[in-house]
């Protein structure tokens, strides 16, 4: 059985016409989880929706997370939560 993301990134790709990996899938969870914690919680979404449009123009998905989880990694401010 699968979970409840699976099922929903399969439904997500279907209505987008896209074909999902599920590599990509835990590789995004992830990286907006490294945002959510060095960043701000708001920052992780909008992060993968920036990741995604930077993929769809043709970078690389592991360039594009990498470069992405320095810069987070090095983030300076402190998220409100924290």
């Amino acid at each position: 059985m699968s979970s409840a993301i699976d099922r929903w990134v399969m439904a997500v790709a279907e209505e987008l016409g896209v074909t999902p990996n599920p590599a990509d899938t835990r590789t995004i969870l992830d990286l907006t989880k490294d945002v959510a914690h060095n960043v701000d919680r708001p920052a992780a979404p909008v992060t993968a929706y920036l990741i995604g449009i930077a993929v769809g123009q043709g970078r690389p998905l592991p360039q594009a997370v990498k470069c992405i989880r320095d810069l987070a990694d090095g983030w300076e401010g402190m998220s409100e939560e924290s």
